[in-house]
């Protein structure tokens, strides 16, 4: 059913993997998605050119002729940095970034009286986990700086709930991964961190192996586990919270994952029959600070947004990203021909 009369959406970070991928939602299910993104690692190619308005949602002057000029409903915020690494070397980046920037953006939403925000969280808020799966009532512990700025957003978000009437869900998503099923999009992250697309690297001769980091984790054959969730079903999620909060619905944390989970070894394994090629492994020690396994209890998003995911099964999740990966390669290599 076509949304347009409930006004636009804001897509902040819109053109980046996950946010690009809401765009095309948005776009499929009768939304009329507004993209603000600086580019500073988002692709402009990632989205309608007719939609991207560049910029950032520190520029206050720019929100304020946004807010004044379109009529927005709600606004979805991707708009952060996620490297963990990264946010270790250089935590006063991420916390002006995520943090400062998105307190700009509050700040500016409800002075213009838009009080509708989808937030991109993650479970790194969660650290080392006490039990499994993980609900959204295991403590807030996180181990690094990324994870620290995006519960320091959770926080003011709550805050502001009760001094100010914003409403908010925000979704906790743990590996995001997967593409568009028809390699229109996918991950292009500089440099890339996330195993998935590291492993597709190594597959097409990009690296020379992927490093396996630990292989005597307390797991059954020695190595991490982690929840991948698609994509796809990330952004019905973001769709449904959007629904919810366009329907009067109270502010809300959920949980995104499979409940199940893979191990490194289970994804390379499985990326070698995707892809039919040889995917050479290097052993390396343990990183500091890597939990054995990671596993979400996603159960209240299923049962208060009616979340549904269809694509969950670690093959179909490597399948779309190395369709992404064959189709950006031949349009890279037909470029430079």
């Amino acid at each position: 059913m076509p949304h347009s009369t409930q006004g636009k959406i804001l897509v902040a970070g819109g053109a980046g993997f996950i946010g690009s991928h809401m765009v095309q939602d948005l776009l499929a299910h009768g939304y009329q998605p507004l993209v603000l993104d600086d580019l500073s690692r988002g692709h402009r190619d990632a989205v309608p050119a007719e939609r991207l308005i560049q910029g950032s949602i520190q520029d206050i002057a720019l929100l304020d002729q946004l807010f004044q000029t379109q009529d927005i409903a709600a606004v979805m915020h991707f708009a952060a940095w996620i490297e963990v690494g990264e946010s270790v070397a250089r935590p006063a980046k991420y916390y002006q970034n995520n943090f400062c920037h998105t307190l700009a953006l509050l700040k500016t939403m409800l002075r213009h009286g838009i009080r509708r925000l989808i937030f991109s969280s993650t479970a790194a808020v969660y650290g080392h986990p006490q039990h499994l799966p993980i609900a959204e009532t295991h403590p807030l512990q996180p181990i690094n700086p990324y994870g620290h700025s995006k519960a320091m957003v959770e926080q003011l978000l709550q805050d502001l709930d009760r001094a100010e009437g914003l409403r908010f869900i925000s979704l906790r998503y743990f590996n995001a991964a997967g593409s568009d099923p028809a390699g229109r999009l996918g991950e292009r992250h500089h440099p890339e961190t996330h195993l998935i697309p590291l492993v597709l690297d190594a597959a097409r001769g990009a690296r020379e192996s992927i490093q396996l980091f630990g292989q005597d984790y307390d797991t059954p054959d020695g190595t991490c586990i982690r929840d991948y969730v698609h994509v796809l079903d990330l952004c019905q999620a973001h769709r449904l919270a959007l629904d919810a909060l366009l329907s009067g619905a109270d502010s809300a944390l959920y949980n995104l994952g499979n409940g199940a989970g893979f191990s490194v070894r289970e994804v390379i394994q499985t990326a070698r029959e995707v892809t039919g090629l040889p995917i050479p492994v290097r052993d390396a020690p343990r990183r500091p600070g890597d939990p054995a396994r990671l596993v979400a209890d996603s159960r209240r998003a299923k049962r208060e947004l009616g979340w549904r995911p269809q694509h969950s099964d670690l093959e179909t999740i490597l399948r779309h990203a190395w369709n992404f990966r064959k189709r950006y390669d031949a349009a890279s290599n037909s470029a430079l021909s």
